[in-house]
């Protein structure tokens, strides 16, 4: 006798469910394979990432620095106006 196939039955995808690629291998079953499996993507990733990088130039490299300084320097003046108006209105609301 031969037996019935199953009638096949797409499930529907939840719309904030990522979809998988179709290079992108599936989870192994094996409980040991399953705890490795992120760890060996996260390092494919890494190191096709690192493939693709690209050193800057010199030029490049002090436009970075440069805003990044500048960026550190309004943060702090920031924090310092902050502080500075925080410590009188404390101050007053503690009456100290």
């Amino acid at each position: 006798q031969a037996t019935p196939k199953k009638a096949y039955i797409p499930l529907p995808l939840n719309s904030n469910m990522p979809r998988k690629s179709s290079k992108e291998a599936a989870v192994p079953q094996n409980s040991l394979l399953a705890a490795i499996h992120p760890v060996t993507k996260f390092g494919k990733d890494s190191y096709r990432l690192i493939q693709k990088c690209t050193k800057p130039s010199q030029k490049e490299f002090k436009k970075i620095a440069l805003a990044t300084t500048v960026g550190f320097l309004i943060m702090g003046f920031i924090g310092f106006f902050v502080k500075l108006i925080h410590i009188p209105i404390n101050n007053i609301i503690v009456g100290s």
